[in-house]
């Protein structure tokens, strides 16, 4: 019986763990986007603003909360998230907004190899989904990021290009689930020089839409 009764509680405490995990997550957006209202209202530096609020952020929540693999992409998702919703809050330009963003997620996560592709897609990826609920230009948000994937990658040693393709990938994959015009709007934004870096992308999920098209070509022979 005492055995039963301490399977159902760890039972109820697992279930409390999972009703809590909901209101922290949105905490930690609404204490983001808080503080970056205050970092732009105060410095009128969006970028700095940005980067060094994010930064900061990302590298305590890290540290204090133990989390390590994928646990901290939530963190950056949320951190990203709350990130754009004070950028627009504040009426700041979304392309500096981003760019802060992926600089501030780069330098506070502190990951190296090809870990640092995968965040930069990942980061890239939530912040255009953000910018497109609430209304905003994701063009302006993925051209931001790229630059910042761009300026991340020299100081972490990863290739210019292989970080530009990342962004501008994550980018698209999250306006291709918004809807077509979001996916134009990206795909113009990131389709010219950005700092100076030609990107260019790899799209496995629009491959995947165009086989259709792909198979009406094939149409059977004139009679």
């Amino acid at each position: 019986m005492s055995e039963r009764h301490i399977n159902e509680n760890k039972h109820e405490q697992n279930s409390e763990r999972k009703l809590n995990m909901k209101p922290i997550h949105s905490d930690m957006i609404e204490t983001v986007k808080d503080k970056i209202v205050a970092a732009i209202k105060g410095t009128g530096n969006i970028v700095q603003a940005t980067v060094d609020s994010v930064t900061q952020i990302l590298a305590t929540t890290i540290k204090d909360t133990g989390k390590v693999g994928t646990s901290v992409t939530d963190v950056i998702a949320d951190v990203a998230s709350g990130a754009i919703r004070g950028a627009v809050q504040v009426g700041a330009d979304l392309g500096h907004a981003a760019k802060g963003i992926m600089l501030g997620v780069l330098r506070g996560s502190k990951q190296g190899g090809t870990a640092v592709l995968d965040t930069i897609s990942h980061t890239a990826h939530v912040a255009v989904r953000d910018t497109a609920e609430v209304g905003g230009d994701v063009g302006a948000a993925a051209t931001g990021l790229v630059a910042g994937a761009i300026e991340g990658a020299k100081e972490l040693g990863v290739s210019a290009e292989n970080a530009a393709a990342a962004a501008a990938g994550g980018a698209l994959k999250a306006a291709g689930e918004v809807g077509s015009t979001a996916v134009d709007k990206v795909r113009k934004a990131v389709s010219k020089p950005i700092n100076g870096v030609k990107v260019v992308l790899k799209e496995p999920e629009m491959a995947v839409s165009a086989k259709p098209n792909r198979g009406a070509s094939k149409s059977p022979p004139p009679r």
